[in-house]
């Protein structure tokens, strides 16, 4: 059952964002909590697509969906699951897109299930009661892990070694985990799967063809075979869902851990490789910015054109997302020197210059120079930057830099 408070507040920002871009970030009202005694706060993806043969959406057509989701979102205080327990909806993010819909829902709850169950009731319901989306289907509902922490999961279930819940302090074991021994290699049937799964995955990246990978029909124009270029797509796809999910992991260790990176010692999945001298500029604004351009900027990887970066923030998530595909293919086994050439032949194609990697060559002082809100400035006006990406208000909990 899902309570709805209709006298709740809208959280801030929400109403200042142009639901018509496709992506609508909305920061919770306070900080929402990695923990709650018993109680754990969980990212819930949930992707919920057009039906079958409708034509895609257009952008007043994404505004007006957008508008609904938002309402019946901002109207749930609760959802009650078995022998009355209750599950908060902490916090939100929708993206609307031409073939559907992205949402992340934070739902405080005391297991996994009971929060992946509570979001795919929340969303189902959502749906019935709005008549213009009563036909669109749930296609995804889960809480997504880095492949080493599900494999960790996995050896650990229910064992002494289980690991924690607390997103921050999967993060600290992570970062502090010693390296893989040869044990823990994979079955040959699990790579056949995982290179099945990437292979299927690459007609997604439907910004880029094959050719984007070194893949040519002409034999002598060919660089890598059709399977590399493939398996190197479907890598970049499959990539796409982790690093935006380490970005959320990071935001909720920020905002616990906070004000600034530079100010705790508390390690993250993402924040740790931006370059290092900025770290007390990236505070939880900063961390948000950089997650919506992130959602933004893969979103576009999946339409027919993506163009180049659009800013220095998507340069580096672009390449944290090649090192995330580079990593995927390695873990299961598929990194061959042509899967990697392939990855390498995508690099240099999309990326315009490397000018974004003098941000990490180290200054006398140690000082950064500059300011990171110059990082989601347009490259020109025919770039796309979202419009919350954008926005140097400067409207911040912390404290000013000096």
């Amino acid at each position: 059952m899902i309570s709805h408070d209709h006298a709740k507040p809208c959280p801030k920002g929400a109403d200042a964002l142009p639901l018509g871009s496709g992506f609508l970030p909305v920061p919770a009202p306070g900080k929402p909590p990695l923990r709650h005694h018993d109680r754990v706060t969980y990212a819930v993806t949930v992707d919920v697509d057009l039906p079958k043969g409708a034509p895609e959406l257009d952008v007043l057509q994404r505004e007006g969906v957008g508008f609904m989701l938002r309402k019946g979102l901002d109207s749930i205080a609760a959802i009650e699951g078995p022998d009355g327990m209750e599950v908060d909806l902490v916090d939100d993010v929708i993206a609307v897109h031409p073939t559907g819909v992205l949402l992340k829902l934070f739902v405080d709850a005391p297991a996994l299930e009971f929060a992946e169950d509570a979001a795919r009731e929340v969303v189902a319901e959502l749906l019935e009661r709005s008549e213009p989306l009563s036909d669109w289907e749930i296609t995804r509902c889960g809480v997504e892990l880095h492949p080493d922490l599900l494999q960790e999961s996995l050896d650990a279930a229910d064992g002494p070694d289980a690991p924690p819940a607390d997103p921050a302090e999967r993060a600290r074991r992570h970062a502090a985990a010693e390296p893989a021994t040869g044990s823990g290699r994979l079955d040959r049937d699990e790579v056949d799967a995982m290179r099945r799964t990437l292979r299927a995955l690459a007609p997604t990246l439907r910004a880029f063809p094959l050719e984007a990978f070194g893949h040519r029909e002409d034999e002598e124009e060919r660089i890598v075979s059709r399977e590399a270029a493939e398996v190197a797509a479907g890598a970049v796809v499959y990539a796409i869902d982790l690093l935006v999910d380490e970005l959320f992991t990071d935001l909720a260790g920020l905002e616990e851990d906070g004000p600034t990176v530079a100010e705790t010692e508390a390690p993250f999945m993402v924040l740790d490789d931006l370059p290092p001298q900025f770290a007390l500029q990236y505070t939880v604004l900063f961390v948000r910015r950089l997650t919506v351009t992130a959602v933004t900027m893969t979103g576009r990887l999946t339409q027919p054109h993506f163009g180049r970066p659009s800013c220095v923030a998507e340069e580096l998530l672009l390449k944290f997302l090649l090192a995330q595909a580079e990593v995927t293919a390695d873990l299961y086994e598929l990194l061959s020197d042509e899967v990697e050439t392939a990855l390498q032949v995508f690099a240099d194609g999309v990326f315009e210059d490397t000018d974004h990697e003098w941000l990490y060559a180290p200054t006398a002082d140690g000082v950064a120079k500059g300011a990171v809100q110059d990082w989601f400035i347009p490259f020109g006006d025919e770039r796309y930057v979202h419009p919350y990406a954008a926005n140097d208000d400067g409207d911040d909990d912390e404290e000013p830099l000096d």
